[in-house]
């Protein structure tokens, strides 16, 4: 099936989103659709899957102009699926079920299970997944939950399939998975639209790319006939610099410490330090138990042993709270379900956790909300149109720029960052990196999870290895290599 989208244009309210953009895909070809966030990737293909109406323009399927009203028509007529970068499934349910949610198959007015079940097996055979269509949801990865949203798409003729960020959450045995069904999809002339900030898996996969940046479609280009910095710059629109900043740290004194912190069945005997103006790098396997460890030293999960020191004192953490009050600062990787509040405006989001500092005698100072609100914005350089656009209608580099600035603004001395970069598109990256920077020269202590290795390696001045709930090694910069650190995550001991 060959798709051509002419000069689509959508708004939302007075925010022109699609200014106008050009797309098309040719059958059995795997195409890329790269830019920053806020450039309108999501946005034409959820018009594409018919979850939204466009404006204007048309789509042509093999060369007839068509129109549909929903997603559902665009799936059952056309075949054309959308695999959004949050799953949406229901983990109390069986896989089965979650297969044929609003798809069932009945026999007369009752559920005809047999035949599920029966056709769950046939669509994992014939994909190579190796999911039982009984297991609960819950109980799989999320590398396996992929797959079934993979299989749910092809239960009937799939043609096209849109995969926004896949791999995001994926470990590189379940990347290498995915990466063999997409091919194996291909093979069977199903057309694949890849969106993706992992520049390395797109020149890796892809046949084709096409390049929006601020909702118009700036070049299409064969992924063999051109490289990383050519497409940053297509996506930025300027020449981007080095891609990592360099960063000249003042790196001084002790400043955090945690002592044989210990979650029973999480990780045990977890001992580490970090300094002032230092980036701690924490690598590890997904899994391995790095999340785990912040969630309790920053008082979100319990721990069942352990101290922890800030400044050589030891202090007590027993909730959130107790840790924003000793100054820490943690940015989860979760934005969108732990990080903001979707529903809220950038000002309520940047406020929350600064109501001290901006209220007098009990109440809200508004003049100084706003005041407070609109320099972080300016600071962050947080794309929107006012501290009043609600959370949820930025771009994912937006999000968690918002998060950063609600943080940044209670003058933490311990940031805790977890992910930071997930999702997020090139040029947002090096915002963010220039503001961790920022954050360093303050003297604030920066320990920052990441499964970015080239990230890792290129910002931390120190990184622990976690294997299985324990710390497996720690390298310094002049050690740290990607074979160093892949060493001890799988379990190794470095020389």
């Amino acid at each position: 099936m060959d798709i051509q989208m002419k000069n689509i244009y959508k708004a939302f309210g007075k925010n022109e989103v699609l200014k106008g953009v050009n797309f098309n895909i040719k059958e059995g070809e795997i195409h890329a659709l790269v830019g920053e966030n806020g450039a309108g990737k999501s946005t034409l293909m959820n018009i594409l899957s018919g979850i939204l109406e466009k404006d204007k323009g048309e789509i042509y399927i093999d060369g007839k102009n068509v129109q549909y009203k929903d997603s559902k028509e665009a799936r059952e007529k056309y075949g054309i699926e959308f695999i959004h970068q949050e799953l949406v499934d229901w983990p109390d349910l069986t896989v089965m079920e979650n297969l044929f949610m609003n798809r069932e198959i009945k026999k007369g007015p009752f559920l005809d299970k047999d035949k599920m079940y029966k056709k769950s097996q046939e669509v994992f055979k014939r994909l190579d997944i190796d999911i039982d269509p009984l297991e609960k949801v819950s109980n799989l990865s999320v590398g396996m939950r992929q797959m079934m949203e993979i299989a749910k798409a092809n239960l009937k003729d799939l043609n096209v399939l849109i995969l926004d960020e896949p791999t995001s959450a994926l470990t590189n045995k379940e990347i290498d998975k995915l990466f063999n069904l997409i091919k194996k999809l291909r093979d069977q002339k199903v057309s694949m639209i890849y969106i993706s900030h992992r520049m390395e898996e797109i020149f890796a996969l892809t046949d084709r790319l096409t390049v929006m940046r601020d909702g118009i479609s700036v070049k299409e280009l064969d992924t063999e006939d051109t490289n990383e910095k050519e497409v940053v710059k297509l996506m930025v629109g300027r020449e981007i610099g080095d891609f990592y900043p360099t960063m000249t740290r003042n790196i001084s004194e002790k400043k955090f410490e945690v002592r044989n912190l210990t979650r029973k069945g999480y990780f045990e005997d977890i001992s580490f330090y970090s300094k002032k103006g230092e980036i701690l790098g924490f690598s590890g396997l997904m899994g391995a138990g790095r999340s785990e460890i912040m969630n309790s030293i920053f008082g979100i999960d319990p721990k069942d042993e352990g101290e922890i020191f800030l400044d050589g004192k030891k202090i007590t953490i027993n909730n959130p709270l107790d840790a924003k009050n000793h100054k820490l600062a943690f940015i989860t990787e979760n934005r969108q379900e732990e990080g903001l509040i979707l529903d809220e405006s950038i000002r309520e989001n940047i406020s929350i956790l600064n109501l001290g500092k901006l209220s007098k005698s009990g109440f809200m100072d508004e003049k100084k909300e706003k005041t407070f609100a609109n320099t972080l914005l300016e600071k962050l350089t947080i794309k929107a149109t006012s501290i009043e656009d609600k959370a949820g209608d930025l771009s994912g580099g937006n999000q968690q720029k918002v998060v950063m600035a609600k943080w940044f603004g209670d003058d933490p001395e311990v940031l805790i960052l977890d992910e930071p970069t997930k999702g997020v598109d090139v040029g947002a990256k090096r915002e963010i990196y220039l503001l961790i920077d920022e954050m360093t020269k303050k003297g604030v202590s920066v320990i920052m999870i990441s499964s970015d290795l080239s990230e890792l390696l290129s910002l931390a001045d120190r990184i622990y290895v976690v294997y299985e709930g324990r710390i497996q090694g720690e390298l310094d910069r002049a050690n740290a290599s990607s074979q160093s650190v892949m060493n001890l995550a799988t379990g190794g001991k470095n020389e």
